[in-house]
């Protein structure tokens, strides 16, 4: 059995104690002989910061660099509001992204049955969903220069940000977004906005030279963003993969992440290109949702999205597909149970804290085995 690299980043607020459940789950698949780990673990964001003044060391990056995968808590706080911007927590996971070329971001959206009233659309419309949205991540107008404010002679301001694609930044997020289809239910929505933005030309253009050439067995679809965003409100399962520049990605992702009813339990995966040597993918896999600092050291996070997180690993970078498997139907078991953190609580359920959910998650895990 080949044993994994795990480097873990707990990072600030309730990052340590979702990140605590998750050892728990990691400790159940060695115990049980399902998974190998050998686990490291250093700081990054705030934590990092109070202990050598930056948002992650060079040693944590150089742990980064050895991993075969990173999970990740959370990093932020008002805590280290005055720092410099330069050394401000995010900056830790934004080098993290930046270093290790982490240019595709996978955003599930999946409803437990469980929590299907929990949505705000009808319950037949999101019951079962399971969308998958592949965000670009280190391209696009986030990052594209010029990126300025400057002052006009007339007193009036004048703001600009800068939209830059390269068809390279477009066929490799097309790529991470056909293979996951292959995986899935082999269908691609494509989005942008090729009516009126050149970005949006080349991105329709390379992504359907990429399917020509390569991937003609999956099922491909281009939508305007703005469309798609409607469609996934008025009939979000008619989706499978959606693949998106970072702009859109950032929007759309945060629109099917709340028809689950359930957006601090989702977790995420921002994947690098395959290395040529080892044939590994440099990833790390975090929690959608933040730090939380006004319930941390309370035991009432919810540390599903973190455990979450540990399955697409599995998944994604180990390709230990039984035990991924094996995690996200303890979840489900656990929802479907009546055990509720208090973030998804409702009325005549069990109310349990972050230790609780971790307890009922080794609990469905022990059951199933």
């Amino acid at each position: 059995m080949a044993t994994h690299k795990l480097l873990l980043l707990p990072g600030d607020g309730i990052g340590p104690e979702v990140m605590a459940e998750v050892k728990r789950v990691i400790d159940w698949l060695d115990r049980r002989g399902v998974a190998s780990f050998a686990i490291e673990e250093d700081l990054v964001g705030g934590a990092a910061y109070d202990s050598c003044g930056l948002p992650i060391s060079e040693e944590a990056m150089a742990k980064a660099f050895a991993a075969d995968a990173i999970l990740l808590g959370a990093v932020g706080g008002a805590k280290w509001a005055h720092v410099n911007y330069e050394v401000r927590p995010e900056a830790g996971l934004l080098r993290l992204r930046k270093d290790l070329q982490l240019f595709a971001n996978l955003r599930p959206a999946v409803c437990y049955p469980a929590l299907a009233d929990a949505s705000s659309l009808k319950r037949e419309l999101v019951e079962g969903l399971d969308v998958l949205i592949v965000r670009e991540l280190t391209g696009g107008v986030y990052f594209g220069e010029p990126k300025t404010i400057t002052d006009l002679s007339d007193g009036q301001k004048r703001a600009i940000d800068t939209q830059i694609y390269e068809s390279y930044e477009i066929e490799r997020i097309a790529r991470v977004a056909f293979e996951l289809a292959r995986t899935r239910r082999n269908k691609v929505v494509s989005t942008e906005k090729h009516n009126v933005m050149k970005t949006g030309l080349l991105w329709k253009q390379v992504v359907s030279e990429v399917h020509g050439s390569s991937f003609e067995d999956v099922a491909l679809e281009h939508q305007l963003a703005d469309s798609c965003g409607m469609q996934l409100v008025r009939a979000p399962k008619q989706f499978d993969v959606i693949v998106t520049d970072n702009l859109f990605g950032d929007i759309l992702s945060d629109v099917a992440a709340m028809l689950t009813g359930s957006l601090g339990m989702l977790p995420s995966a921002s994947l690098g290109g395959v290395e040529e040597v080892s044939g590994r993918r440099r990833a790390l896999y975090e929690p959608v949702h933040g730090a939380a600092p006004d319930i941390a050291g309370k035991g009432l996070a919810n540390p599903i999205a973190m455990v979450g997180s540990l399955a697409m690993a599995l998944r994604y970078s180990f390709g230990e597909l039984e035990a991924a498997d094996r995690i996200e139907a303890a979840i489900a078991g656990v929802l479907a149970g009546g055990v509720r953190t208090a973030d998804i609580y409702s009325e005549g359920k069990t109310r349990v804290g972050t230790a609780g959910m971790g307890d009922a998650i080794l609990a469905e895990l022990d059951k199933a085995a």
